[in-house]
């Protein structure tokens, strides 16, 4: 038997999202999850996050997103596929890495 798919997905978070422990939430949420990425605050706002995993599992992470943390408003998350050169942004030698303002 196969092992399941693993995807790349990029996703967008807006609303009130910074201030809040928003990536905080998501790199525990991540590591939770045993996602592959990283996640990054935006001059504009938001939060941009980069998963790699299996579907159902991103799938449930999305819905963690959706949710945030305590004190956090989600508005809207944009997704789109990721790629393995987004990937790269991650720090080397982590598996999901909490990246500087972008």
């Amino acid at each position: 038997m196969s092992e399941p798919a693993r995807i790349i997905v990029h996703i967008v978070v807006h609303g009130r999202v910074q201030g809040v422990g928003y990536r905080a939430f998501v790199e525990r949420e991540a590591g939770r999850h045993c996602l592959e990425g990283w996640v990054r605050n935006c001059r504009d706002g938001t939060v941009e996050a980069l998963f790699k995993g299996e579907a159902d599992v991103i799938d449930d992470m999305i819905a963690a997103c959706k949710r945030g943390p305590a004190g956090a408003r989600v508005d809207l998350i944009d997704q789109r596929a990721g790629s393995e050169a987004d990937l790269r942004a991650r720090v080397p030698g982590e598996e999901f890495s909490l990246l500087p303002t972008f």
